[in-house]
């Protein structure tokens, strides 16, 4: 593949711990790439110890927000300011290691013949590391959900691990997007999917995070239930 400009996009919310480290891994494997991270404003000075980076990466940079904001849209001003910079691809992923920077060539690779790709939890099988069965269970129950509601043929919708052409971003527009905790995941991949974008799962083995905490919460998973039956609705007068 002849060289393209990538850009990681990783949202932050209280990751101190751990981004420090995936941004060395990142730049370890893809010297080449861009990465910016989305700060929610993180209390724990986040947001300073990449300012710092900054100083040892040339391609590294931030976005400071004013709040904590929410998921979707961290991912919206990223792709924005890829799209401004002239970014032919960008990659979403999460900041505490449960997305290994291992993997991000060989998705890149796969946009050859793909315009989205997506970092699959559960193509070809389950590959969850240190999950407990009722998290599990509720993702599987969830992206089963996803495909019966959407008809989206794909087996992990609601992974937040994808590589994705610019060129496929720029025909959303993103400020009617309107999810904005791991709905967003589900909205963005379905709207590709009705223009006619070509999506590939990529098999990857998911790491539960040994640092930090959680996002996930009984009123993101209620958003996401719901959410999805809007976008099957709203799919019928929206076109």
């Amino acid at each position: 593949m002849e060289f393209k400009k990538v850009m990681v996009l990783i949202p932050t919310y209280n990751e101190k711990d751990s981004i420090e480290n995936i941004i060395f891994q990142i730049f370890n494997h893809n010297p080449g790439f861009f990465v910016t991270v989305i700060d929610d404003n993180s209390s724990d000075g986040t947001g300073q110890l990449v300012d710092r980076l900054k100083e040892t990466f040339k391609n590294l940079y931030i976005i400071h927000r004013n709040g904590k904001l929410g998921l979707g849209t961290a991912y919206i001003e990223g792709f924005k300011y890829a799209i401004s910079q002239g970014m032919d691809f960008v990659i979403q992923m999460d900041a505490d290691f449960s997305h290994d920077p291992k993997y991000l060539a060989d998705m890149l690779k796969e946009t050859e013949y793909s315009d989205v790709v997506i970092g699959s939890r559960y193509v070809n099988g389950v590959r969850v590391d240190n999950w407990p069965f009722r998290r599990l269970l509720l993702s599987k129950i969830a992206n089963i959900y996803v495909r019966m509601v959407t008809g989206i043929p794909i087996e992990d919708a609601t992974s937040g691990f994808k590589c994705i052409k610019t060129q496929a971003i720029r025909s959303l527009d993103l400020d009617k997007i309107i999810s904005n905790g791991y709905a967003f995941q589900v909205e963005v991949v379905f709207k590709l999917f009705r223009k006619g974008f070509k999506i590939k799962e990529f098999p990857i083995v998911f790491y539960e995070r040994e640092q930090g905490r959680s996002k996930m919460s009984r009123k993101i998973v209620f958003e996401a239930v719901w959410k999805v039956l809007w976008l099957k609705l709203s799919s019928f007068f929206i076109k």
